[in-house]
């Protein structure tokens, strides 16, 4: 038997782990703004991991789109990333399932630093006075970035191709990309042109 290896996408299949994990705590706690202070050390978990993949995919797409620079924090990935990709700071990430429309690099536009991050490290070094802000809006805010980033990074390395399995629960922004079935009947996620 022979054995063909093509290469996987290792940050989009940590972020369908990752989305797996999310959409489980999903039977638990409902998505909705009701419910957006909800904490929980699985919230903690997964806001920390999200956030912590963002910091990774960050620091490669800066690589990718200016080698001679050495980027390696939140304020120095958006110095990178903004000439590039000014309109990550408008993407809107949906959840359909939940009616919920994410914009979880906004903060960019300001020059500011996205709340979600800033509470990530709060519970990073001070879980014990920040823990609350391991919470259901902060972790749906870090893997919507994470979705965005992870999209950008790939967009151009797998142009005119798909991504497959596609997402089940983040749908990504129109202009950028599509979860269609494909012609012999898988669904996937398409890249649109640029």
């Amino acid at each position: 038997m022979v054995i063909q290896e093509t290469g996987s996408l290792l940050h989009w299949n940590y972020f369908l782990a990752l989305e797996s994990d999310t959409e489980r705590l999903s039977r638990y706690v409902e998505f909705t703004t009701k419910n957006f202070d909800t904490y929980s050390i699985e919230i903690a978990h997964l806001l920390l991991a999200a956030s912590s993949e963002v910091d990774v995919v960050a620091r490669q797409l800066c690589k990718r789109l200016n080698s001679s620079l050495t980027a390696d924090s939140i304020n120095e990935y958006r110095n990178v990333i903004r000439p590039s990709i000014p309109e990550l700071e408008t993407s809107v990430v949906s959840l359909p399932r939940h009616g919920l429309e994410l914009i979880p690099w906004k903060n960019w536009k300001n020059d500011q630093t996205p709340n979600w991050w800033s509470d990530h490290t709060m519970v990073k070094h001070h879980r014990s006075s920040h823990f609350e802000k391991a919470n259901l809006k902060n972790v749906l805010n870090a893997m919507s970035a994470l979705f965005l980033l992870i999209l950008y990074f790939y967009r151009d390395e797998i142009q005119g191709r798909r991504m497959e399995p596609p997402p089940v629960l983040f749908m990504p922004p129109r202009d950028l990309a599509y979860v269609s079935p494909t012609l012999d009947g898988p669904m996937a996620l398409f890249f649109k042109e640029k």
